[in-house]
């Protein structure tokens, strides 16, 4: 029976970089950075140069004491992962809590996988739980979001208070939710650079829209409350990472759509701030199967289409399993043993892989 690594063709052939990928992202994000500066000036670049320096530092000191590679620090994904890191945090997160996010990020959510490319979860969300599990003081206090003694702006005068206004720039939340048309402005720069695709945003929000809408119409009592700036930072910057992403077109279709189910599940079962971080974990953890039954056909086999369907079934009971295991794990305060256990797995793959083939870790 041919294995499922031999049915991908191997001859593809492009003329991009890593640091031209990880150059167009930070692109795309530059909007977000000037929307954080017009609104908390430098406060927020603070948070966003201490988050990038660590990642930096994180991957050159890693690279030179273990993998006597320290140049991989030059490919741009450290400062990516840095970047991508302060936006999904308050402007006023205490420095040293963002070094030690940043440097976990890059640590646990990359090179204990083996370097760029090789890892399962989103590096930046791995080093966001990890804030949250060893901080949890820091990271569930009002006091990082908003201090009116900071502001430059609450709004822009010219557009006003009204939508537009609040599309544009509104200081609420996370550092790169302040601005929507910013985020969707990055989103369309990627999909022109094909870095990414649509697949997996709009099926995402499209699902977690319908998801809403469904609740509403049945049960319009029922109060629901989320960030439509956090929704669309999951769904174009993170849940789109590639290491981490299904990779065909419909697998892309049907992963978002897992995010956007899971992060609708989690906010109606009373995860009010983390539910798209644990939604993209929760699905990375899976991105690997959902590749197999989304496979293209191989030439001269047959297609067993019930087989696909049952595979892809399977895989949606055992998320939503898995997120009603979380979310009954985070209300008992059990989730930093699962995030001691990730951690102990990291390093024990990564010993045994120094142990089975030297230098290639």
């Amino acid at each position: 029976m041919m294995q499922p690594d031999k049915l991908y063709n191997p001859f593809v052939r492009t003329a991009d970089t890593t640091q031209r990928v990880m150059a167009d992202v930070i692109v795309a994000l530059v909007p977000s950075v000037v929307m954080a500066w017009v609104a908390f000036g430098t406060a927020a670049l603070s948070l966003i140069a201490v988050s990038v320096g660590s990642a930096l530092v994180a991957e050159y000191l890693f690279g030179l004491v273990f993998r006597q590679r320290p140049w991989s620090v030059l490919d741009g994904s450290a400062i990516v992962t840095g970047l991508l890191l302060a936006l999904t945090l308050g402007a006023f997160t205490p420095l040293h809590v963002v070094a030690f996010g940043a440097a976990m990020a890059v640590v646990f959510g990359k090179l204990l996988w083996g370097g760029l490319g090789r890892n399962l979860f989103n590096p930046a969300l791995v080093g966001r739980e990890l804030m949250t599990v060893y901080f949890p003081a820091v990271m569930t206090s009002g006091a990082i979001w908003y201090d009116h003694a900071a502001v430059n702006f609450t709004h822009l005068s010219w557009l006003g208070d009204g939508l537009w206004g609040d599309l544009l720039f509104k200081p609420a939340g996370a550092v790169g939710e302040y601005s929507i048309l910013a985020l969707v402005a990055g989103g369309l720069y990627l999909i022109y650079r094909r870095r990414i695709t649509w697949h997996i945003p709009l099926a995402l929000c499209l699902t977690f829209t319908i998801c809403l809408s469904l609740t509403w119409w049945l049960a319009p009592e029922t109060e629901i409350q989320f960030s439509l700036g956090g929704l669309l930072l999951g769904a174009i910057f993170m849940a789109t990472d590639m290491p981490t992403s299904a990779s065909t077109p419909w697998g892309k279709v049907y992963y978002g759509a897992l995010i956007g189910l899971t992060a609708y599940l989690f906010i109606l079962w009373g995860l009010k701030y983390e539910y798209m971080s644990f939604s993209i974990l929760l699905v990375n953890g899976y991105s690997r199967a959902i590749n197999w039954p989304f496979r293209p056909r191989v030439w001269g086999m047959p297609l067993d289409l019930r087989a696909r369907v049952c595979r892809v079934a399977l895989i949606t009971f055992e998320a939503i399993a898995t997120a009603i295991i979380v979310t009954g794990a985070k209300e008992r305060g059990l989730v930093h043993y699962f995030v001691m256990a990730f951690i102990v797995w990291c390093i024990a793959r990564y010993v045994y892989a120094l142990w089975r083939r030297p230098g290639e870790a």
